[in-house]
């Protein structure tokens, strides 16, 4: 017997650029809190708005003023019921003031914002998924015949049985509501670079980053080792730059090392701990004031912090003469040539030979 699969709200959508992303849909449980928040909203509004043309009115002494209120009512009744969701939802992209409460918006299939024509119909089918209504005077008999209940059973019944969770309105536009909660992951990066902690404690211990700069680290932390150290630099340069015009950082450290550092001491670093110990820093400071004093043992030319350089490894060939050739290409070392023995035929001077030293008795 096989297993079930298991429940899941999790849809993915392709663009047409071909780009895919997964979106979580919002349930009958998230949607209904957000349909009754807006409900509460419109009904506020409209009782406002009587209050306040009530009032305009006993100061203007109107005649006929009942009448008046009651066609206000009437009138305003029908434009926020059947026009608050669409505009809302045209401008604010795809969100009324319940949906934002609850952390849901409603998209289009294709996962676009959806336009006016698409929130006009999904609002206006949305009588036929409040269906079938009650009467009040079904529980009480003393009730007003024409106060009606919504059950939302063709909705809910809808919802459950469509693969993106839409009701009547939705299937009609196009649309389906979505969690608008874009939650993410921290990466556990492991530092292995014992440069990292003791330049992350060169921040000031006040210093607090955004919450988009925040997730920028987490995300960079996480890629970083599928980047070449070429492409790191490149890339971390550009929030590099405003940190070392901010904290007088020297200008040739590795941009690499110093967002690392920064995302070491938002996430890992531990306050609590006294950073006395600055491994392969001691007696350097990656500040620029400190760059024309002493350094310590390694002096002001040696930067543990700058980008590493290519190394050239120089490979002797030898000809068929048996001569070394120089094949560096590249920088000021240079192999010394080799001393030339003097032609005795032509100095006339004959060497002499060693004499045999004397054995050690």
């Amino acid at each position: 017997m096989a297993s079930p699969a298991a429940l899941d709200t999790t849809i993915a959508v392709v663009t047409p650029e071909n780009i895919a992303f997964d979106y979580q849909l919002a349930g009958p449980f998230r949607r209904l809190p957000a349909y009754l928040i807006d409900f509460g909203v419109r009904w506020g509004v409209i009782i406002l708005v009587m209050i306040g043309l009530a009032l305009a009115g006993l100061l203007a002494n109107f005649s006929n003023f009942s009448s008046f209120i009651l066609a206000t009512g009437f009138i305003l009744y029908f434009l926020i019921s059947w026009f608050y969701g669409t505009i809302l939802e045209t401008y604010f992209n795809g969100r009324t003031i319940g949906k934002w409460a609850c952390g849901i918006r409603a998209i289009d299939i294709e996962g676009r914002p959806i336009s006016g024509k698409r929130a006009m119909l999904r609002n206006l089918l949305r009588i036929a998924d409040l269906a079938p209504l009650i009467s009040l005077s079904s529980f009480t008999p003393d009730a007003a015949p024409f106060l009606l209940i919504p059950t939302g059973m063709i909705g809910l019944l809808t919802m459950i049985s469509t693969r993106r969770m839409q009701r009547l309105g939705d299937l009609a536009a196009g649309t389906m509501v979505i969690v608008d909660e874009r939650g993410w992951q921290l990466p556990i990066a492991k530092v292995d670079d014992p440069r990292v902690p003791a330049l992350a404690s060169f921040f000031p211990g006040d210093y607090r980053v955004s919450r988009s700069m925040a997730k920028t680290l987490a995300i960079y932390a996480e890629r970083r080792h599928y980047l070449t150290p070429a492409r790191r630099r490149e890339i971390a340069r550009h929030l590099a730059v405003p940190l070392i015009e901010r904290f007088d950082f020297r200008s040739d450290i590795d941009p690499d090392l110093l967002i690392y550092a920064l995302y070491y001491n938002v996430y890992l670093f531990d306050s609590s701990v006294e950073q006395t110990d600055l491994g392969p820093l001691a007696g350097f400071s990656p500040l620029r004031r400190d760059q024309n004093k002493p350094q310590g043992l390694m002096g002001d030319t040696a930067n543990p912090l700058a980008p590493a350089a290519r190394s050239q490894i120089v490979k002797p060939k030898l000809n068929a003469g048996g001569k070394i050739l120089n094949d560096i290409k590249s920088g000021s070392h240079s192999t010394p040539s080799p001393q030339r023995i003097p032609d005795p035929s032509k100095t006339g001077i004959v060497p002499q030979p060693n004499p045999r030293p004397r054995e050690q008795r």
